[in-house]
């Protein structure tokens, strides 16, 4: 056996090289509230009860008082609507799937159901689309303030619908999709409305309550049926817990699992995992106990406060411009015009200790950059407004990024239905990537060629690529 403090050492040697969590210098990914004893409170509440089941509620009645308890404070804070329900998952994806597979097990009626949903939808709900088997119907959104169209929306919706989604904000630009006459028209039709809440949920509410207009997302608005909101974003909890919420606990209903038709135990589930680890729930319920209503506020208020200055700073720097009217705590900004390549600006964020997350262009979003502000950005919009304009001008005189004619053609000759891992070697050859040696520290050749793949071969290419890191 090797001895604790050796493993935890190696733990450590394999930590430095990830990208920091702490600190607000990762816009992307983590959620930071900038206090530690957050973080420490999370962790030991995680340990007192990662060895607890959360698949029978009566073998651990804690959880099921930790889960109920989280349920009702996102409730409250989420309309307070008498009868809400809901369930505590595992991240925003499979609230999102729950809320899909619920709506289609209500409709046996329907033979071939359909999930109508702005461009701008996380592609959490191609996921559950896939998954499920429902047809996507993808409805186009405003191409200058990139929010659902409801017009359009509503025109979508057929007998075949099942589900209606909007975002409240999408992750892409930070808009917030228009709520109430999408919700109005679903209503109409008789089709469940779900709101994507997963980033807003824990903090456009407190946004509200310092004065920002925060048009009504929740419950409180006629025709949502369910809505969800993650844990371990602005709630600031350890990953990984969400939330979803239904209207009605018959609403809730089909997206439970039973099963009784095997020798073992009678199976039921309250979500698509069955054994869940006890920490998570835990972790979720020890935070938002401590944190309380004023501790949100105040955490809103520094975010609310650093979103503010960074959107200020970036809109007075030459050469960028923010995509649509973020409302919440999320920023992606583009090139103005051509004297630069944003991928060498976020290689050059990256370089002064800052990571941005690049953004491929899709339909009328074109190549950006994007921001996810929490509260430890408070206090160092300064330094990373003054980096991000270094940034911009190390881009400006390094040019744009040239790709190399003969791999250009090469990638466009491929088919992703037929690409060989022949191929798929040669790409990674060509692209440098080759060998032991991992990811080159610049990333703009690489997603400046990927820019040129259609987005059926970028989805195949990267697949290959991720399918090649996971293997030992």
């Amino acid at each position: 056996m090797n001895p604790p403090e050796d493993v935890l050492t190696a733990l450590r040697e394999l930590r430095a090289g990830d990208l920091p969590t702490h600190g607000g210098r990762t816009l992307a990914y983590v959620y930071d509230s900038g206090l530690s004893e957050v973080d420490s409170l999370g962790a030991a509440a995680h340990a007192l009860a990662s060895s607890a089941n959360g698949l029978d509620p009566t073998a651990f009645p804690s959880l099921l008082r930790m889960e109920n308890d989280l349920v009702a404070a996102a409730s409250a804070l989420l309309g307070d609507v008498p009868g809400v329900v809901g369930s505590v998952t595992s991240g925003g994806t499979e609230s999102c799937l729950l809320a899909v597979l619920a709506a289609r097990d209500a409709r046996p009626d329907v033979a071939s159901p359909s999930l109508v949903l702005p461009t701008t939808a996380h592609a959490a709900f191609h996921k559950a689309a896939h998954l499920f088997g429902l047809r996507r119907i993808d409805v186009p959104v405003d191409p200058v303030t990139f929010r659902a169209d409801p017009a359009a929306m509503a025109a979508a919706i057929d007998d075949s619908t099942v589900l209606v989604v909007a975002s409240a904000p999408s992750y892409a630009h930070g808009v917030l999709d228009p709520i109430a006459p999408i919700a109005a028209a679903a209503h109409e039709r008789g089709v469940r409305m779900h709101v994507d809440a997963c980033i807003g949920g824990w903090v456009l509410p407190y946004f509200a309550k310092l004065g920002a207009d925060v048009p009504p997302f929740d419950f409180r608005v006629p025709g949502v049926t369910s809505v969800s909101v993650d844990l371990h974003k602005y709630a600031y909890c350890p990953k990984g817990t969400s939330v979803l919420l239904h209207a009605s606990a018959e609403l809730r209903r089909t997206h439970y699992f039973a099963s009784a038709a095997w020798p073992g135990y009678t199976m039921l589930n309250t979500t698509i995992q069955s054994t869940r680890s006890g920490g998570p729930p835990a972790a979720a319920w020890a935070v938002t106990r401590h944190l309380g209503e004023d501790g949100y506020l105040s955490l809103a208020a520094s975010t609310r406060e650093a979103v503010s200055r960074i959107r200020s700073g970036i809109a007075d720097l030459p050469g960028l411009r923010i995509l649509g009217e973020p409302i919440s705590t999320l920023i992606a900004f583009t090139a103005s015009d051509d004297g630069f390549d944003l991928f060498t600006v976020a290689d050059e964020m990256k370089a002064r200790g800052w990571y941005v997350q690049p953004q491929f262009a899709h339909l009328a979003s074109p190549v950006n950059l994007h921001l996810t502000v929490t509260a430890a950005n408070h206090g160092s919009e300064k330094e990373f407004l003054t980096d991000l304009a270094a940034s911009v001008d190390a881009a400006r005189t390094a040019g744009p990024v040239v790709i190399d004619p003969a791999v250009a053609e090469f990638v466009a000759a491929l088919d992703p239905e037929t690409l060989t891992s022949e191929q798929f070697a040669g790409l990674l050859a060509a692209a440098g990537l080759g060998g032991a040696s991992g990811l080159p520290e610049r990333m703009a050749p690489i997603n400046a060629l990927l820019a040129t793949a259609p987005a059926p071969l970028r989805e195949r290419l990267l697949l290959e690529f991720l399918g090649a890191l996971y293997t030992p």
